[in-house]
């Protein structure tokens, strides 16, 4: 379970996607989790799923790859399946045992929020897969720029993002270390009641909290001891620059928001709700 977590990992590929400037990249994904609200109907998700498929076959990231990350959200997406398809009260009942029952609402409710909650997976993915972590916090820190007026600490707040993506993927691994470490020990992490796979989390735990903060500290003195400060003043080794291609994906990404919408429109204007 621990190695099929991918937030945080970066898939060198030579694509279009990773080509693509990290604002246009995070300005997408940000218009893509707002489209997922604003869809309604069988069309409105027809239509991301689509442009999600799309964006993934343009990335050259292998599909088998990508979805390993939806293991991690396997019992969230079973529990919001589950409450939405029982708790939902609808015009008529599909099936019924006991105080249980399962109704037209609900189930469309149901199916809806399971492809709803993969789609931000599989769609906030595409761009930690595609972009480096300096990319990510050059591309948050110019787009948070106009905050700077206001005293927003913005070059802070992009360098902890940009940490904080950064390890957890070194995280991972030393969890998995641990883990071998203490199952070679003797520990037991898999049989046993949810109290007692609690209890046997802790040996896992200590060590990895241990090893977080030495992180961390270890972090925070070689950045002052070679004098880092940041904000005004720091120049970039790779200062961004919008291209062609950037300006063609903005236009086919605001082209895809205004079709969800007006897809949202018509689906309610015309009562045109399938399921």
């Amino acid at each position: 379970m621990i190695r099929d977590i991918t937030l945080g990992q970066y898939y060198p590929a030579r694509s279009v996607i990773h080509q693509l400037d990290p604002r246009v990249k995070l300005v997408t994904t940000m218009i893509f989790i707002v489209s997922l609200f604003l869809a309604k109907g069988v069309t409105g998700y027809a239509i991301a799923t689509v442009f999600l498929i799309t964006v993934i076959r343009m990335s050259k990231v292998p599909f088998r790859f990508m979805t390993k990350g939806l293991k991690a959200i396997l019992m969230i997406l079973m529990l919001t399946v589950v409450f939405n398809l029982f708790l939902i009260d609808g015009d008529y009942e599909l099936w019924r045992f006991g105080f249980l029952r399962i109704t037209d609402k609900g189930l469309k409710t149901a199916v809806f929020m399971a492809v709803r909650l993969v789609y931000l997976i599989l769609g906030s993915s595409i761009m930690t897969l595609t972009t480096t972590p300096n990319d990510l916090t050059d591309g948050l820190e110019r787009l948070l720029g106009p905050f700077k007026k206001i005293h927003v600490p913005v070059h802070e707040i992009a360098m902890m993002m940009s940490i904080a993506l950064r390890f957890i993927p070194i995280l991972l691994e030393e969890t998995d270390k641990i883990m071998k470490a203490q199952i070679a020990r003797g520990a037991d992490f898999e049989t046993g009641n949810l109290i007692q796979k609690a209890k046997a989390m802790v040996p896992l735990l200590v060590p990895l909290f241990i090893s977080a903060f030495r992180r961390a500290n270890d972090l925070a003195m070689a950045m002052e001891a070679r004098c880092y400060h940041g904000g005004d003043g720091r120049t970039k080794m790779k200062p961004l620059h919008y291209e062609r291609r950037d300006r063609i994906a903005y236009a086919v990404v605001w082209s895809y928001l205004l079709l969800m919408v007006g897809a949202g429109w018509a689906a309610s204007f015309y009562g045109i709700m399938l399921l």
